[in-house]
């Protein structure tokens, strides 16, 4: 069974920076497409950014600029590189991918991380 694995969250001053890591566990499945999302308490889960096959990246409009989706080479292994972190980005981080293309919707996922806490605070 395909598992993906986030690790990289944690408590950070605002401007500071974080690296999340979400890897596939206990497959060669490959991370073909995926996307990172993110839940803060009380709000609606909400798409931070996300990478197609092509390495074609999109970003919400409140990180862009500021994080960077990319993989590493095997695609097993997709990170989401977050600077200038603001006390808005405290949020439970979601990874998600689909070893498929075409994914147009969070709904094309077929696997999903636990989550991993970040949060910025003074």
């Amino acid at each position: 069974q395909v598992q993906l694995v986030e690790s990289g969250g944690g408590l950070v001053q605002p401007g500071g920076s974080l690296r999340l890591s979400c890897t596939t566990s206990g497959s060669s499945t490959r991370i073909n497409e995926g996307g990172w999302y993110r839940q803060a308490p009380g709000k609606q889960r909400e798409k931070v950014a996300i990478i197609k096959e092509t390495g074609s990246t999109t970003y919400a409009d409140s990180v862009s600029g500021r994080f960077t989706i990319f993989r590493d080479n095997a695609k097993t292994t997709m990170y989401l590189q977050m600077t200038n972190l603001k006390p808005e980005d405290t949020a439970v981080y979601y990874c998600a991918a689909t070893h498929r293309s075409g994914s147009s919707s969070s709904l094309d996922y077929n696997y999903w991380g636990q989550g991993t806490q970040v949060a910025v605070s003074s």
